[in-house]
């Protein structure tokens, strides 16, 4: 059996961590990922994906990418079942095993101050 999968998109927010009740922090990322394909209309669309990463990596991620970078996520695909006021439903979540740094806000800044001098 299988559950690997590799995204590469775009940050649309600043990365939101908090604390679960045990301690453990958690942080969610939303990535924006153009499809590979035109629609009917011959437009490229885009999926927002919510992505959970954990401890460590969602603190040096949160600290190193911010709204607009591209990043590459390593990881697996999740289901839970959450409880509503209109019963069961089942939620599906990407579980980021590993992030790659693909842009960030220092090295864009890093650049322009080279190409400034």
């Amino acid at each position: 059996m299988l559950n690997d999968l590799i995204l590469v998109g775009r940050l649309t927010k600043e990365i939101e961590i908090r604390s679960t009740d045990s301690g453990k922090k958690v942080g969610t990322l939303f990535l924006a990922v153009p499809r590979s394909f035109k629609n009917m209309e011959g437009v490229y669309e885009t999926d927002f994906i919510p992505c959970t990463i954990w401890e460590e990596k969602a603190r040096t991620t949160s600290l190193y990418c911010h709204k607009g970078d591209i990043v590459g996520i390593r990881g697996r695909l999740q289901s839970r079942v959450i409880e509503t006021e209109e019963g069961k439903r089942n939620h599906l979540e990407v579980v980021a095993e590993r992030v790659t740094f693909l842009t960030s806000r220092k090295a864009k800044e890093d650049k322009k101050i080279e190409t400034d001098s």
